[in-house]
């Protein structure tokens, strides 16, 4: 049985969108989903930004502002460092689990995209053959 190109490529065309609707319809939990929202705040400039303007914000008080009201005064910042650090140490495991997940679903990714190149490769070679064939039969037709 001859399976044309066309019937080929809706097969494969079913078969990767069934792939990328497991993708899309993986079910997380709560946590999960908890763990990734996380991440992607985290990892976002905003929230780079958002820590230095802090991180300023605290220096310059506790070093211009009223003596009275400086809650940590220079050269002290001990209670800064401790407290970035317990962030910085609760934040890790947190990164480390939402960068797993979206690790999963890349490699998921990569491989839809491998069976997309490995199938295209294969009819690229379908192809270079037929034209092959072609070229011969032009030959033969010449040759006459």
């Amino acid at each position: 049985m001859h399976i044309s190109p066309g019937d080929r490529r809706i097969r494969i065309s079913d078969e990767l969108n069934k792939k990328i609707a497991e993708l899309n319809s993986q079910k997380f939990t709560k946590l999960d989903r908890f763990a990734i929202w996380i991440n992607q705040q985290i990892g976002s400039f905003r929230f780079f930004l958002l820590l230095l303007a802090w991180t300023i914000l605290w220096l310059f008080w506790n070093t211009f502002g009223p003596v009275g009201l400086r809650f940590d005064p220079f050269p002290a910042f001990v209670l800064w460092l401790f407290i970035s650090n317990m962030v910085q140490l609760l934040f890790l495991p947190l990164l480390m689990v939402g960068q797993e997940l979206e690790s999963c679903r890349s490699d998921l990714r990569a491989e839809i995209d491998f069976e997309i190149n490995r199938r295209a490769e294969e009819e690229n070679c379908e192809i270079l053959k037929r034209l092959e064939e072609q070229q011969k039969e032009i030959h033969q037709l010449l040759k006459k």
